[in-house]
């Protein structure tokens, strides 16, 4: 069986790739921090990975809005290697800044064309939002598989109300079991602010493609790969997983089942 490989893409701003790295690892992958000019460059090629991975922080510094630089860079510069990527049965996850990333260089949630149609904005409150919230799991997302009705991860962002362009393009998501995450209250029912911390229409928190295979979510997972890592579980027993730590399970393991 093989070990899954992860290129964790990185690039000036990005801040949160060794905890990507760490979770990844500790799901039982073998990941590797990558600059993105390794690939444009072609020093490095992505199909030497299984799981391409965009964690989260402030990408060139989110200049003209967040994450759209190294989307751009992802649109015009690899495209056809991420096409490839995709069609082949790998998997990607966008975290954070990595979903505002997908979303807005048009691999989320997703066209031939790329052509964006939903988008990540400014939080309702004008501020950022850093806090615990509650998300309903659905949709058909492979990395989601088998997590509990309820799960509890940090969010921690400026820019993270989620939008369609129109109306049809929030119904073909809605049609296709596209929306993965939902911000909720803590038995489950879809709630407003402080619920869901930024606005999102629909509460939603996460989407994937067509496939399931490629995933974006605002909150951090990567930050709950313990149960202590939430300041109210710090006394709990050792080995107790966080909520987080099974989205990253559930990749490594589907690439395990497929290559």
């Amino acid at each position: 069986m093989i070990k899954p490989k992860v290129c964790i893409l990185r690039s000036a701003g990005t801040n949160c790739d060794k905890e990507t790295a760490a979770a990844f690892r500790l799901a039982g992958a073998s990941p590797e921090l990558l600059h993105i000019n390794s690939l444009i460059d072609r020093q490095r090629m992505l199909n030497d990975f299984h799981i391409l991975a965009l964690p989260g922080g402030f990408s060139y510094g989110d200049d003209v809005a967040s994450g759209k630089i190294l989307a751009n860079e992802l649109r015009f510069k690899l495209a056809s290697s991420l096409r490839q990527f995709i069609d082949e049965g790998r998997l990607i996850i966008g975290i954070c800044n990595g979903f505002q990333i997908l979303v807005k260089s048009g691999f989320l949630p997703g066209s031939l064309e790329l052509k964006q149609s939903t988008s990540l904005i400014i939080n309702d409150s004008g501020k950022f939002e850093a806090r615990w919230v509650y998300l309903k799991p659905s949709g058909k997302c492979i990395w989601t598989k088998g997590l509990k009705k309820i799960i509890y991860l940090p969010v921690a962002h400026g820019e993270g109300k989620f939008i369609t362009q129109d109306k049809p393009v929030l119904n073909r998501l809605k049609r296709n079991r596209q929306i993965v995450f939902q911000y909720c209250d803590a038995k489950g029912k879809l709630s407003a602010y402080p619920d869901n911390p930024n606005g999102s229409m629909e509460n939603i928190a996460g989407v994937c493609d067509e496939t399931g295979r490629v995933f974006g979510l605002m909150p951090h997972p990567e930050r709950h790969i313990y149960s202590a890592s939430h300041p109210r579980n710090w006394n709990k027993p050792a080995g107790i997983c966080g909520d987080g730590l099974q989205i990253f399970k559930n990749g490594v393991d589907y690439i395990k089942e497929n290559f």
